[in-house]
């Protein structure tokens, strides 16, 4: 039987861990504001961002949410996001993807003050990621590394095989493991015979957004499945990338869906919250 890895109690015991920082920042005078904007109706954002609210209360840290409707311009929100810039009272800025088609999401982000991009999306904060400087990490890949750590799974040396190759999950996740000095092979759409190359990791990361697509006959005996689907199945229910009841059996250690990937990248981003803060002292 495969070790489940809990990312709600591993994502639970890093807020309290925070909760107690940021009671520590409250006794100093200093309070933390995460400002999170959303544009339109996407269901999937309004759920994302009442998570963000909830954890942001949990851990003592201001959430300002700025709904904004479906129709607005993208030079209405460039204009939102340069104000929040220019507040000195926000220290995280947020901007909830996906957008409305007639906005350009890569403008938007870019757009957005480097010091205070807690999503880790920047072009400035991904090329420190690259290189290895100290910045802000994108939350779901820096969520799984924090995840192993803290199930006691050695990096270093083994075996790492991403599948999808995401600007979000799969590039900056394959960062990440370089860094923990593991071996590391990026699969996607156009790689030709899959599960040959998947069969050789030690830690496997599907991130592919095709329900429970990664069957056993990917995997090696006793491999670190880490799952970052979020998909329905057949009868409409949560599922991820990874066919869970075909690959517990033979995996090591593996994440489940929903409560292992997913509250980790709501706690990564509280975690960027403070670096904020401890960056721009």
């Amino acid at each position: 039987m495969a070790k489940i890895i809990d990312g709600r109690a591993i994502s639970a015991a890093i807020k309290d861990e925070l909760k107690e920082q940021v009671a520590v920042y409250k006794q100093q005078g200093v309070e933390i504001t995460l400002a999170v904007v959303k544009v339109g109706n996407d269901p999937a954002s309004a759920v994302y961002v009442r998570n963000k609210e909830k954890a942001c209360e949990y851990i003592g840290i201001t959430s300002r949410t700025l709904a904004l409707p479906e129709e607005t311009t993208e030079e209405e929100l460039l204009q939102v996001v340069n104000d929040l810039n220019q507040d000195n009272t926000v220290n995280g800025i947020l901007v909830q993807l996906p957008l409305p088609k007639h906005i350009d999401e890569s403008r938007i982000l870019l757009a957005i003050d480097s010091k205070k991009d807690v999503d880790g999306f920047h072009p400035v904060n991904v090329g420190k990621m690259v290189i290895g400087e100290d910045t802000f990490l994108p939350c779901t890949p820096a969520g799984i590394i924090e995840m192993l750590k803290r199930s006691g799974v050695d990096i270093a040396g083994r075996e790492c095989v991403i599948i999808g190759r995401s600007n979000i999950v799969g590039k900056p996740m394959a960062m990440l493991m370089l860094k923990e000095n593991a071996t590391v092979t990026i699969t996607h759409s156009r790689t030709k015979d899959l599960k040959e190359v998947t069969k050789r990791a030690d830690i496997l990361i599907a991130a592919i957004g095709k329900a429970k697509y990664i069957t056993d006959d990917y995997v090696k005996e006793g491999a670190v499945i880490i799952d970052v689907g979020m998909d329905r199945d057949e009868n409409g229910k949560l599922c991820g990338d990874v066919d869970f009841a075909s690959v517990e059996p033979k995996a090591g250690a593996i994440t489940p869906v929903p409560g292992g990937v997913g509250p980790m990248t709501v706690t990564m981003l509280l975690v960027n919250c403070l670096k904020s803060v401890e960056q721009n002292k």
